[in-house]
């Protein structure tokens, strides 16, 4: 059984027991102070009063503090996260720490539930719980959370005010911290909500409490997401990822919109939006998804005119053109690794050449309030203070491993306004940007070239699909060698094969005239696996090698560079790339790099597909074209092998395939 909306008992309405508007508002003025109380006769909507209303009635607020967007409200949010413990300044202006509890470092997938009804389908990665179970869970627990506190209430909209495909968002919780990471994340639309509503045709419902902030207190954390009622639960956590739900937990919302209610018209992507300036100044704009640690930030600020570095809502307008704006106006980023070599942009931001306000959480501090991260390139500190209290060079854990100075899931939240390429006129407007490329990126350190392009749309959407990674400490607990069909499975609802054929819709849709190019994108690639020392993890290119792959997306997109033509895709001529590389970044780009990075290792492309086709039988509604796509190149591929060998270079590539 598929999603259908507003089915089953909602929770929040049964558990606060508000049931119309008048009673409502009531309640809402007895809870509310003078300014918020003026505050709240903006919003008139009795379904957005309802949802908050009911929020107060169940979690027990002593009062309610409204959120308008305002200067003045944004500098009182920073002042109160600081004065209630919850954030501690450091020592550039506006540069303020957060601690997360040592048990919440990442998304919590084990205490992630879909709340379903009964018979409902949802993907075969995800945790669901019948509505009946997660309704008295959240009556045992979440009911007078919140006495004692104020309740803050945020009104934001998830893209710019009007765009086709932002939703508008309320965000209820206890914490000051979540709520000034949203105040750099999301636009308000505390003016604008009713109207907002109206249009989109509905709004995302957020509650939170942090609860007593004790480690005791984890084994009852819970983060749910009423996928029938757009409602987010999220209870005695603080890290952003489980408790700021604007950010993922309505991304899945907006993805089951896309894929049951909007499909063939609208998409919702974990992608970056950057614009990259051609020959004679045109613009093209990129989107692209890659799995955490994968490079999709450094990609994103790669682009001369940067909009976003993780997420993505895409619509085809009236004239046919794919188009795509960013839900966020700022970047809540994995700092491991960045540095001043890959990342200067992004450190401009972060070592105070560029004043601005910027949130650390989980990083090393020391006695000066200057944070440090792994992998910063910079002298470490004799001591400081992290997430596990007091820490020196050397310090174990109770396991005797080595505990690093940084959380390898440590944070920065950045406004995108102090990011020196960010076009904040481009991003903050509603028509959005028209994409030219689609790219999909993984951690594959053996198999795939680092850039090659779909022969049509269904390759392209099997590129997607086919996006494999190495687990990150995104998620708690979780290790190893992952699929991540379009870097999206951990935000997909329902069943892939649902999501699935929303792609091949949305790409084939006869709506859209103007098809962008769809690629592959792998920076991961080592020497061991192309004739290095075995086993050898360096990789084979640098991360300033991403402006080449994308200036030579770009001008394929404008058909000014031919390709050799795959069972795969088509990947670069090699005089071409020659010539982008010394353009570009002025680096020197030799025949035998070429060679290792593009020559096809038949065998370990084969496995590749067949680890694909294996794990997609097993899924719910794949479409049949998938199965097709692949069945004809792992043909393809074997034809090669029987001519080439195993290892095919490009120059057998080329007399194989040709051009086009």
């Amino acid at each position: 059984m598929k999603l259908e909306l507003k089915k089953g008992i909602d929770i929040l309405s049964e558990l606060g027991g508000v049931k119309n508007a008048a009673d409502a508002r009531a309640l809402l003025e007895r809870k509310a102070g003078p300014g918020s109380k003026a505050k709240l006769a903006a919003v008139r909507n009795g379904e957005v009063l309802g949802r908050i209303a009911n929020a107060v009635a169940m979690m027990e607020p002593d009062d309610i503090w409204i959120n308008d967007g305002s200067e003045a409200d944004f500098r009182h949010v920073r002042e109160m996260a600081v004065r209630k413990g919850e954030e501690f300044e450091l020592k550039l202006p506006g540069h303020s720490c957060h601690f997360d509890l040592p048990e919440d470092q990442g998304r919590m997938v084990d205490k992630t539930y879909y709340i379903v009804n009964e018979g409902e389908e949802i993907s075969t990665g995800s945790r669901g719980m019948i509505r009946t179970e997660a309704l008295d869970y959240i009556a045992k627990n979440y009911r007078g959370i919140m006495k004692g506190k104020t309740m803050l209430l945020s009104f934001w909209s998830r893209g710019p005010v009007g765009a086709e495909a932002s939703i508008p968002a309320l965000m209820i919780t206890d914490s000051w911290y979540v709520v000034h990471s949203g105040n750099l994340l999301y636009p308000s639309a505390w003016a604008s909500f009713d109207a907002e509503a109206t249009r989109a045709g509905t709004f995302f419902t957020n509650t939170h409490s942090m609860g007593r902030f004790l480690s005791e207190d984890i084994p009852k954390a819970r983060i749910f997401m009423d996928r029938s009622w757009l409602t987010t639960f999220s209870m005695y956590c603080t890290y952003a990822g489980n408790t700021l739900m604007p950010k993922k937990g309505n991304h899945r919302f907006a993805v089951d919109l896309c894929t049951y209610f909007r499909k063939g018209r609208q998409l919702s992507e974990h992608m970056f939006i950057t614009g990259l300036t051609g020959p004679g100044g045109r613009m093209t704009f990129f989107s692209g998804a890659a799995p955490s640690g994968c490079g999709k930030t450094t990609t994103a600020m790669v682009g001369t005119d940067f909009i976003g570095d993780d997420l993505a809502q895409i619509w085809i307008d009236a004239d046919g053109a794919m188009r795509a704006v960013n839900p966020e106006i700022g970047v809540f980023g994995i700092v491991e690794d960045v540095n001043q070599e890959g990342d200067p942009i992004l450190m401009k931001c972060l070592r105070g050449a560029k004043p601005c306000e910027v949130i650390w959480s989980n990083v090393l501090v020391d006695a000066a309030g200057v944070p440090h991260w792994s992998g910063h390139g910079e002298p470490v500190p004799a001591k400081g203070r992290n997430w596990l209290g007091e820490w020196t060079p050397g310090k174990k854990d109770a396991n005797g491993k080595d505990i690093p100075m940084s959380n390898a899931n440590a944070r920065v939240t950045v406004p995108s306004s102090a990011i020196d390429n960010y076009n904040g006129k481009m991003a903050a407007d509603p028509a959005g940007c028209v994409i030219g490329v689609v790219t999909y990126s993984g951690r594959d350190s053996d198999t795939m070239p680092p850039v090659w392009v779909a022969q049509d749309p269904d390759h392209g959407v099997v590129i997607g699909a086919s996006i494999v990674s190495a687990a990150t400490a995104t998620e708690v607990g979780v290790t190893g060698v992952n699929r991540q069909p379009w870097a999206n499975a951990p935000f997909m609802p329902g069943p892939v094969g649902d999501y699935m054929a929303a792609q091949f819709e949305f790409f084939n849709s006869p709506s859209l005239k103007r098809k962008p190019v769809m690629a592959g994108l792998n920076y991961f690639l080592t020497h061991g696996s192309r004739g290095g020392e075995p086993g050898s993890r360096k990789l084979l290119g640098e991360k300033r090698d991403v402006k080449p792959w994308l200036t030579w997306l770009e001008r394929r997109a404008h058909g000014e560079v031919k390709a050799i033509n795959t069972p795969i895709g088509c990947i670069p001529l090699y005089d071409d790339l020659k010539k982008i590389f010394a353009e570009t970044i002025g680096k020197e780009y030799g025949r035998e790099i070429y060679e290792k990075q593009f020559s096809f290792h038949v065998d370990n492309i084969q496995a590749r597909i067949e680890l694909q086709r294996k794990a997609y039988e097993k899924e719910l509604h794949c479409p049949p074209r998938i199965f097709e796509i692949y069945g004809e190149q792992l043909k393809g591929l074997e034809a090669l092998k029987a001519k080439y060998g195993s290892v095919v270079p490009p120059d057998g590539l080329l007399e194989a395939g040709g051009t086009r």
